[in-house]
């Protein structure tokens, strides 16, 4: 049989593919019924818990939502038209449903503007009112909700910027919002698609090195850094309730933006040339500055010089100042942290990182905070006497959490007590995360009564899965569970506890039981319902779902979710095929690799990617099985990543095969991403897959030289281990049927859609049994309806033909 390709628009090559011409196909019915469904409300709680935000929207793009003139710029895609976002996901309705009081059914909005595209939602700081943009035709419009009036009105025209997002920001006293307009002198853009070039585009290097990522979507040439300029300008505009405005700040390339807790400072974020066609935006030359409320200058705290040039390694960090914030518990202090070994993990030192604070007028010297062992993290701001840093360091898997008093941590010499030291990777280990409340200032601070803090934690277990609340006393180090989740059949999820109340908030859920928000009192051991959502999966509520536990032949404990057809007779002795789904995940030891973080009792919700609606065809389903990928002590995991990703494959078959369930004859295998990378390694060597499909990964590792996934060896560091895992390196070996999916507008870092379409071109020349559909305007996850309907039938086709037709092929 000859091997074919789908092109579903005009796909111009230097190859020659053979063309099939088809338009968008659909699923089965049993499939497409899963697909189309009434998906329930996104949920927000005001801190008080006394009212709910519904935020509704479609599960779907439209192919000619994706199909609007996209720009992609410095990281970033732009509808130029409209100035947001080109692959923003839109809210279409709003509704509020008050907790207290007679009628607590969710009350529509007034007011909301018609065909709406809603985002950017911002709470007001004293939580009575909710701005937001409306995207329309021309731009993006800037509208405010009145929470007590259930009213919505619109407050500009469509001239807001929403290209670098963080477009609303309202002032402390809830009756300002500073938002980003558009300059009234933006320079019109150039049409890069019809330019003719006024010469080449030329790079050059000084020989200092540039060790970067496969960044996409970057700026090329001098149009390209005209538009992004002109795309990144903004006024800053003050605007009160009634609509009255004035320039707050005149037109710049404006970043962040954030007030100080007592509303009387600004930390603003302002993008610089040099701009560079190595990195994104994110690492052009900007300036972090402090304003004051009226928008007059107070400090200039950080310059950052372009970076394209950084130190090798995943914990390499810039040199100077960086991740500035406010304190969330006192008035205008900043603090931010500097590395100490220049941001280069190859330098060893006592202290990775130290983290400092700067007071107003923000032009003294700081003040010494707390130093790190790894690479600091983040603060989480208690009160006067208490607050919690966090470090990681990536290469060991290792983070830890202290505990200081920031009120006596300006002495270097004070010992800083390590609360935790763990490997992150060890879900059974994890203590929780700290509970926070909002304090005066209207910022969340971590919870505490006396020397006790609170923590909510996921609990996992090697029994199984029970979300707990714990009390810790900080005097004594020592814990005491407040609750314990253990509800049988059902999984509830923590989400936020009132520690005055005792109330918790919880989510729970069932194998067939739609998640739902309930308030738990853990003083009266009660549950009070607050959403009603049902099950629109009914058709698959029969499936058989079972957590498999089993092990790798080197003794690594594995697992995945076992879905059985429903109405399947196990003691039948019928072989039905089977479908496995991973994604490789790298470890730097056994014990948290060979851990289980998968309950039966969590709802089975099946997505467009999903292999989970092939249970209505009569297949068995491993879904999310284990593919750990471990490199103990000075070895990498990726040392001997073939091997070990055979070894779970065959883990995986062998566990299924035990029970009697399937023709090992008949199993296919698939990933997405790098889960498509695993795919292509598997079909290369090994033979226990009758086909697979791969969607939107990369195939062959030269491509992206300086480092991918996990990897942080470049490939001169390190040339057996890109050559050995690369897949397109041994598409000689190929000889199994594989499907090639690929988004044509793929945007994540490694992925082009240029991987798919070689690999795909060598695996034709050398004559191996392929198909590639590559899907018009789609990135790395897909959107739009069309493309996801048949991607989802093109499944269905390659499993009919090739693992349910195995035998007679």
């Amino acid at each position: 049989m000859k091997p074919t390709i789908v092109i579903l628009s005009c796909l111009i090559t230097m190859q020659s593919f053979a063309q099939e011409n088809l338009g968008y196909q659909k699923p089965p019915k049993e499939i497409l019924d899963l697909v189309d469904f009434e998906r329930a409300p996104i949920v927000q709680f005001n801190p008080d818990r006394d009212m709910m935000l519904l935020l509704f929207r479609d599960g779907y793009k439209s192919i000619a939502d994706l199909s609007r003139k996209e720009l992609r710029l410095a990281g970033l895609r732009i509808d130029p038209k409209t100035n947001i976002g080109s692959r923003v996901r839109y809210y279409n309705n709003v509704k509020i449903r008050f907790l207290e009081g007679k009628n607590q059914d969710p009350q529509e909005i007034a007011g909301l503007p018609e065909n709406p595209q809603l985002t950017n939602f911002s709470w007001s700081p004293d939580y009575q009112k909710i701005a937001f943009t409306n995207t329309v035709e021309t731009g993006v419009e800037l509208w405010v909700l009145d929470i007590k009036t259930k009213q919505a009105q619109k407050l500009t025209n469509a001239d807001l910027n929403a290209n670098m997002g963080d477009v609303i920001n309202w002032t402390k006293d809830s009756k300002h919002i500073i938002y980003k307009r558009i300059p009234s002198n933006r320079k019109p853009l150039i049409d890069t698609d019809n330019q003719v070039p006024s010469g080449p585009t030329i790079s050059t290097s000084d020989g200092e090195k540039a060790q970067n990522r496969t960044y996409q979507d970057l700026l090329k040439n001098k149009n390209d850094e005209h538009n992004f300029e002109q795309l990144a300008l903004s006024e800053l505009i003050k605007i009160d309730l009634e609509g009255n405005e004035s320039l707050w700040l005149e037109a710049a390339m404006y970043g962040g933006l954030t007030f100080s807790p007592d509303g009387n400072y600004t930390l603003l974020t302002t993008i610089n040339r040099p701009f560079s066609y190595l990195v994104p935006y994110y690492r052009f030359a900007s300036k972090i500055r402090v304003y004051s409320k009226d928008g007059k200058l107070i400090a200039t705290v950080q310059e950052n010089p372009l970076r394209e040039v950084m130190p090798k390694g995943f914990m390499a960090v810039q040199t100077g100042r960086r991740s500035f914030n406010w304190r969330a518990d006192r008035p205008a202090s900043l603090y931010f942290a500097v590395a100490q070994d220049e941001g280069d993990p190859a330098n060893e030192v006592e202290f990775r990182d130290e983290v400092f604070q700067l007071d107003a007028p923000f032009t003294g010297t700081p003040v010494h905070l707390v130093s790190t062992k790894g690479r600091y993290r983040r603060i989480g701001w208690c009160d006067d006497e208490t607050a919690f840093a966090y470090d990681y360091w990536w290469n060991t898997r290792n983070m830890k959490t202290y505990v200081f008093d920031p009120s006596e941590a300006y002495d270097k010499n004070k010992k800083v007590l390590t609360l935790h030291d763990r490997n992150y990777q060890d879900r059974y280990s994890d203590p929780g995360s700290f509970v926070y409340e909002q304090n005066d200032y209207g910022r969340y601070v971590i919870s505490k009564k006396g020397d006790k803090v609170y923590l909510t934690g996921a609990g996992y277990t090697p029994e199984g899965q029970f979300p707990f609340v714990d009390e810790l006393n900080l005097k004594t180090q020592k814990t005491k569970r407040l609750y314990e989740s253990r509800m049988g059949n059902r999984l509830e999820s923590l989400y936020d506890y009132d520690v005055k109340s005792g109330e918790l908030l919880v989510r729970i859920e069932g194998k067939n039981e739609y998640p739902n928000y309930f308030f738990r009192d853990l003083k009266k051991n009660n549950l009070t319902q607050l959403t009603f959502n049902k099950n629109p999966f009914e058709s698959i509520s029969e499936v058989e779902k079972t957590v498999l536990k089993y092990k790798r032949e080197d003794g690594v404990d594995l697992s995945g979710t076992l879905y059985l057809p429903a109405g399947y007779d196990k003691t039948s002795g019928k072989k039905i095929p089977l479908i496995l789904w991973a994604y490789p995940r790298e470890y730097k030891n056994k014990s948290s690799a060979g851990q289980t973080t998968q309950n039966p009792n969590q709802f089975t919700y099946p997505y467009y990617g999903s292999m989970v609606y092939w249970v209505t065809q009569g297949y068995a389903v491993l879904d999310n099985a284990s593919f750990p990928i471990i490199g103990e002590g000075d070895n990498e995991p990726n040392d001997n990543f073939r091997w070990q990703l055979v070894a779970n494959a065959k883990a995986a078959i062998d566990a299924v095969d035990s029970l009697g369930y399937i023709d090992r004859n008949k199993v296919a295998v698939g990933g997405h991403s790098y889960g498509a990378f695993m795919v292509a390694n598997l079909l290369s060597h090994c033979k226990l897959f009758a086909a697979g499909i791969a969607r939107s990964g990369a195939y062959n590792r030269t491509l992206t030289p300086f480092g991918f996934q996990s990897e942080e060896r470049s490939y001169w560091d390190a040339p057996e281990v890109y050559n050995t895992m690369s897949p397109f390196m041994h598409a000689d070996k190929m000889k199994t049927p594989l499907l090639l999916i690929h988004g044509e507008a793929d945007n994540n870092s490694g992925t082009y859609p240029l991987q798919s379409e070689r690999y795909f071109n060598a695996l034709k020349g050398l004559g191996a049994p392929v198909r590639l559909v590559m899907l018009p305007k789609e990135s790395h996850g897909y959107a739009a309806k069309e493309s996801i309907l048949h991607i989802l039938w093109e499944q269905h086709e390659w499993l009919e033909k090739h693992v349910k037709g195995a035998n007679e092929d």
